[in-house]
């Protein structure tokens, strides 16, 4: 199945462009331009069933998100689909699902199956509370584990990702050779830059950017690139 983006480029208007250009009060040609351009993102998993299209990016409305998501000190998903509610009722255009306690791919479930806002993800948080679970320590997390929730996290109908891919070798090398004041302040950073420097290997999401763009594609899939730093 075509990506929203590919439709775009091949001249096709599709049915979320044209909701999306109801809601911005423009044309669906100048969305359908920007789509294909890369300007304008419209995060919409062919998997997530009830969302209703928004679009982000150049010449549209600024967009509010909201950050839900359990703890391992609240597990417990149905608060947050209370927040969920809040959220969609305040007028939010997006929820970020940050969930790092028990059962993260239940809350995931239950917040994309109730959600008509787009949901996004960030798949190093799953990766790294499974990895401590299973192995002891992040730092004992494999390429596989991370595609692994990266694949399923889109399965289950993520619209957007925040992949931690712009630590490489030459960053860490910058970064420890001029120093800052604050160091990693990213979480998701934070465990792969401690993953690379304990392993000496390249990061993943780096290396492998073709493979995460291969399944992105195949669910439509919205990367919000993540520099791993701030």
């Amino acid at each position: 199945m075509a990506t929203q983006m590919q439709l775009a480029r091949q001249g096709i208007i599709t049915e979320a462009m044209k909701i999306v250009a109801e809601q911005e009060q423009l044309t669906p040609e100048f969305i359908r331009e920007g789509v294909a351009a890369g300007t304008i993102a419209i995060p919409c998993n062919i998997n997530h069933k009830n969302i209703i299209p928004r679009g982000v990016g150049q010449g549209l409305k600024v967009k509010v998100n909201a950050n839900i998501g359990t703890s391992s000190s609240y597990p417990d998903p149905e608060p947050e689909l209370q927040k969920l509610a809040a959220a969609i009722e305040a007028g939010a255009d997006s929820v970020m699902d940050l969930s790092t306690g028990d059962n993260i791919s239940a809350s995931r479930q239950a917040i994309i199956g109730a959600s008509t806002v787009m949901v996004g993800t960030v798949p190093m948080y799953q990766v790294t509370v499974e990895t401590i679970l299973k192995r002891g320590a992040v730092v004992e997390m494999t390429k596989e584990d991370i595609f692994d929730v990266i694949r399923q996290q889109a399965a289950d109908g993520a619209d957007f990702m925040t992949i931690h891919c712009g630590i490489n070798k030459n960053v860490l090398k910058a970064l420890i050779d001029e120093g800052r004041i604050m160091d990693v302040v990213s979480r998701g950073g934070s465990f792969i830059t401690g993953w690379m420097l304990h392993n000496d290997k390249e990061n993943p999401l780096y290396e492998y950017y073709d493979e995460i763009l291969d399944i992105c594609a195949e669910y439509d899939v919205t990367i919000s690139l993540g520099d791993g730093l701030r």
